[in-house]
């Protein structure tokens, strides 16, 4: 199944591709932004433009493993949601980043929203799980507000960004 747009009232997802660079490295490069984050920031536009061409090469699958998005206010490039799915294809890991600019106004939460509800109805997806830093307070609200309840919080976070180790939260939704 080709990988869709996705609509909502006020945002579009649409597969994550190089056409996105600029934008994306915006977000994915900023240190403030990307502080909770393991594998984030990009060090550079090459770090950014591999991982776009590895979600426009998925995206082109049959079956993809996973679903990276890039969600749109009107023409602007906001921000991205991620769904990975598990090796049986029987759960999957929901993900977000938005630039700081958009931060506060619900977007990861109604985009998420949108993703989640396409696992479920087209790819018949019924558990999610989400993983945070446990400081990262924004975070933990959006999956709150899909429902999703805290299931464990355990040691062991490196987050790129941090010397020591975080302590991390683990979200869990069952439908």
């Amino acid at each position: 199944m080709p990988v869709p747009t996705i609509t909502t009232p006020r945002l579009v997802l649409k597969p994550m591709c190089s056409d996105y660079l600029a934008s994306t490295y915006e977000y994915a490069s900023d240190r403030e932004t990307c502080k909770y984050m393991l594998f984030l920031p990009n060090d550079s536009l090459a770090d950014t433009l591999g991982y776009l061409r590895d979600a426009e090469a998925e995206a082109a699958k049959e079956q993809p493993s996973y679903y990276e998005m890039a969600v749109f206010r009107g023409d602007t490039h906001i921000g991205a949601v991620s769904l990975y799915l598990s090796d049986d294809r029987s759960s999957a890991e929901l993900g977000w980043t938005f630039n700081k600019r958009y931060h506060g106004h619900g977007y990861a939460t109604e985009a998420a929203g949108a993703l989640l509800r396409f696992a479920a109805d087209e790819l018949g997806i019924r558990r999610f799980i989400a993983h945070c830093d446990a400081e990262n307070a924004a975070s933990r609200r959006v999956m709150e507000k899909l429902g999703m309840r805290l299931a464990d919080e355990y040691g062991g976070r490196r987050n790129k960004l941090s010397p020591e180790e975080r302590r991390e939260c683990l979200y869990v939704l069952e439908m």
